[in-house]
């Protein structure tokens, strides 16, 4: 292992090898950071510490970007050179900046000048402050190996032109550094103010509350009011700090001004503390010449603590970069022969990738949403079938437009049974209703495989922008192809089930069962409404008969339930009669039985019943007592009664001529017109809810095939075909030797971060390497 006066060499080399390749401290190498107000001597410490003028001076932020000062121990020996002795610059000591690799600036009112110069060039030429440091090595025999960073002083109020944020500004730039772990705070306050207002101590105990890496620094002790010291400061006994507080001596302005030596200035120093009454007894912990050797000895046995934490975080980069370059690809055809065999296997990674994303085979699934082949999926069982499942067959068919249906579907002829045609004619347009959602279907499960598509790419391929926009194009262009295919075959789906309508499936309801739950439903209705009847009947008795209430009250509660059941019944005897006979009227109607005897003229009347007309005389309108239209086939043909009577008048004499020709024209268009028209007979009400249980019924059944069918066919003319032609797409389209150059022509910003990277990747294995060499 290395001595503990190598280890700050060591870490210079690593910082000027970090800052020469990378341009920043990734390595957050151990370093003392400067921090102090505005005109608490800051500058003055540190130039007391190089014991040269070399920084800018004035009023306002003079420093306003950071400068990383380097001090190198250089060898007293060093034979002078006769130029400069002659133009009175000491050939032993000099400064070298980064941003000017090669020169030397041997006299330092150069080297103040060109910091002046590249804080403007950077910074501006205003006050504002800029984050960009600025790298400056002195050699010198007068100095110990130190490494520190002068930060802007902490200000108040912006004064001239500066920022108005110019504080938040120059807080969050001072904590980017002091907050460091590996950062030796220096923490400078002048002793003739009151130290519970100093700024650099109130920040350092933000990051470091325990004050183990502060050092404080105490200037301007001359300048203390008469009577009083900073000895309980400079103890430890009023802000207790592991490494302690030092004081030191600072040039005045009076001084600065006079042009006083660094030499005088640290010689006044040292008479100070010797003389002074207060301070003698601890002067060989003051000065600035005791600063130097604390910060030297605790920077390096903080660089000794630090550097298995810094050679961790070395190889955490190390690794993070060599992944990065990965990702970025090495240098092209570098692995491979030729290429198109270079083009052939990103072909057949990216055919490989587009295919496992829709199994869900692919390794980079997303835990946070569904994705791929987990999305059509949803398509067709969440999307697809609750479109379907939404769907109400007869919503768009009112009763007005099933008896119309019915009605011209029998032409000029009346109806014996419910027309069969008109069940067809409803029920085809309501199947059409499926083709909308089905078609959804297929475009959304074509825009999921379109977004696959997208996604496929990868960093390796994205190394090629053009290869990857030709492949995205072709697989993109095939998709496109299988659309058309794919929405014809669900069109036509949708044209096979209204091709044939199929009443004789297993499933369908039929006319008799559908009758039977149409009859059902009636009859539950009635006896409800009943129900109902009775007993508002019940309760309209009770409030009508108070007289009632008093006799029922004197006799026995038994007494009293029988006389009313006995009421009710009586009074509720005629009502059931009257319903029992509608019933069994409508029964007739719908079962094809003969006319019920209680419709005839005679049991209407309540002479001898008449004999039983036949099914079809019943039918067809004719009256079993004198042959008439029967007033309730004149309602099967949509005539009312009162109509019927008239139309079956004596026959008038037809003629055109005249007003009773209009007369009557005004009439028929009136009957068509009227309310009458739109009236219901209890058997068009009935058939009308027959064809609409038909239609459901059947709905059902197709909707069903179609919810099974059109996913398969998406399956197979879509999603299946796409993967399977994927490969010999790409490989036919785009495996041309005339397309090589094109298609691997390679983004310079991408071949620029490879080699930034690369050359990162380097630079850390030095560094590996310059740390071995210590530990």
């Amino acid at each position: 292992m290395a001595s503990l006066e190598d280890l700050i060499p060591v870490v210079n080399k690593l910082q000027d090898l970090v800052f020469n390749t990378i341009g920043s401290d990734t390595l957050d190498l151990p370093q003392v950071v400067v921090v102090g107000s505005q005109s608490c001597g800051k500058s003055s410490v540190l130039e007391n510490i190089v014991g040269r003028d070399f920084l800018p001076r004035g009023t306002g932020i003079v420093t306003r970007r950071p400068l990383i000062l380097q001090l190198v121990n250089m060898p007293a020996d060093r034979p002078p050179s006769p130029e400069l002795e002659a133009r009175g610059i000491r050939g032993n000591e000099w400064g070298e900046f980064l941003h000017v690799p090669g020169r030397r600036f041997y006299d330092f009112q150069e080297i103040r000048n060109e910091i002046e110069a590249e804080t403007s060039r950077i910074a501006g030429s205003n006050k504002g402050i800029n984050r960009l440091p600025i790298n400056l090595k002195i050699y010198s025999p007068h100095v110990l190996n130190l490494t520190l960073v002068d930060l802007p002083g902490l200000t108040k109020i912006p004064i001239g032109d500066q920022p108005t944020d110019i504080e938040k500004q120059t807080r969050a730039l001072i904590l980017e550094y002091i907050a460091k772990p590996n950062s030796i705070i220096l923490a400078v306050s002048p002793a003739n103010v009151d130290l519970v207002n100093s700024e650099s101590l109130k920040l350092a105990r933000q990051v470091d509350p325990q004050g183990k890496r502060t050092i404080g620094v105490l200037t301007k002790l001359d300048l203390m009011d008469q009577g009083t010291n900073a000895l309980d400061i400079l103890s430890g006994h009023v802000y207790p700090l592991k490494l302690g507080f030092i004081g030191v001596v600072n040039r005045s302005q009076q001084d600065i001004q006079a042009n006083k030596s660094l030499d005088d200035s640290l010689q006044a120093e040292r008479t100070f503390f010797a003389s002074h009454p207060v301070y003698k007894n601890i002067s060989h912990k003051c000065g600035t010449s005791y600063l130097a050797k604390s910060l030297n000895q605790t920077l390096m046995g903080h660089i000794r603590e630090r550097l298995p934490d810094i050679k961790a975080r070395l190889n955490t980069l190390m690794g993070q970069t060599e992944q990065e370059l990965a990702s970025l690809g090495n240098d092209a055809f570098a692995e491979h022969d030729s290429k198109g065999t270079l083009i052939l296997q990103l072909m057949t990674r990216f055919a490989s990738s587009f295919t496992s994303s829709i199994d869900g085979t692919s390794s980079e699934i997303s835990t946070k949403e569904l994705c791929g082949g987990a999305r059509i999926y949803f398509i067709y069982n969440d999307v697809f079938g609750q479109s379907l499942s939404k769907i109400d067959p007869t919503a768009n068919l009112s009763t007005t437009d099933i008896r119309t249906a019915i009605r011209n579907s029998t032409g000029p002829r009346a109806s014996l049974f419910v027309p069969e045609l008109a069940f067809d004619l409803l029920v085809k347009p309501q199947i059409k209703l499926l083709e909308s959602p089905s078609q959804r279907c297929v475009e959304l499960v074509y825009e999921e495989l379109m977004k696959i598509c997208h996604n496929c790419g990868s960093a390796e391929l994205a190394r090629f922008p053009k290869l990857q926009t030709k492949l995205i194009e072709v697989i993109s262009d095939l998709l496109r192809e299988r659309l058309g295919p794919t929405s014809s075959y669900v069109s036509s789906l949708i044209m096979i089930q209204r091709a044939y309508i199929n009443t004789n499936h297993p499933n369908f309801l039929g006319a008799a069962s559908a009758m039977s739950a149409v009859l059902a439903e009636r009859q539950a209705a009635e006896k409800e409404k009943e129900r109902a009847m009775r007993e508002a009947a019940l309760l309209a008795e009770r409030a009508a008969s108070p007289e009632a209430e008093e006799v029922n009250g004197s006799i026995d509660e038994d007494t009293q339930h029988k006389l009313q059941n006995g009421h009710v019944e009586k009074r509720g005897k005629h009502r059931h009669h009257a319903s029992e006979h509608k019933s069994d009227t409508a029964s007739a109607i719908l079962n094809n039985n003969p006319l019920h005897p209680s419709a005839s003229t005679g049991n209407l009347n309540g002479g001898t019943p008449q004999p039983k007309d036949s099914f079809l005389n019943y039918f067809f309108g004719k009256d079993p007592v004198n042959g008439r239209q029967s007033p309730l086939a004149a309602s099967a043909r949509g005539t009312p009664p009162a109509q019927a009577a008239r139309y079956h008048h004596a026959p008038q004499p037809f003629t055109t001529d005249g007003p009773h020709f209009e007369s009557m024209s005004q009439e028929f268009e009136a009957a068509l017109d009227s309310d009458d028209h739109h009236h219901l007979t209890e058997r068009e009400q009935l058939e009308c809810e027959l064809i609409r249980r038909l239609i459901k019924s059947y709905f059902d059944i197709v909707r069903e095939t179609i919810q099974d069918q059109v996913p398969k066919a998406v399956m197979h003319l879509l999603v299946n075909f796409s993967k399977e032609a994927a490969q010999n797409r790409l490989v036919s389209e785009l495996y041309k030797e005339a397309l090589f150059d094109e298609l691997l022509y390679e983004d310079e910003a991408l071949a620029q971060e490879r080699k930034k990277c690369k050359n990162m990747l380097s630079t850390y294995k030095e560094a590996a390497k310059i740390i071995s060499e210590v530990i």
